[in-house]
């Protein structure tokens, strides 16, 4: 059970940074508009949070 819970959260995992990724590549070079960045802060809380959760799932 754990090792299915780790491959969800693996896969959720690289969906938020590639999501971040996203974000960030469309971020205009000359300006950025606030709502971006908490968007990009608040994915890389998420993904933080989710590797975390792996870890002490793999213990």
């Amino acid at each position: 059970m754990e090792e299915e819970q780790v491959k969800d959260l693996e896969k959720k995992l690289q969906e938020l940074i590639s999501e971040r990724k996203e974000r960030e590549a469309s971020l205009p070079a000359h300006s950025i508009r606030p709502h971006q960045l908490l968007i990009i802060e608040e994915l890389t809380e998420q993904i933080d949070e989710l590797k975390a959760q792996i870890m002490a799932l793999k213990g």
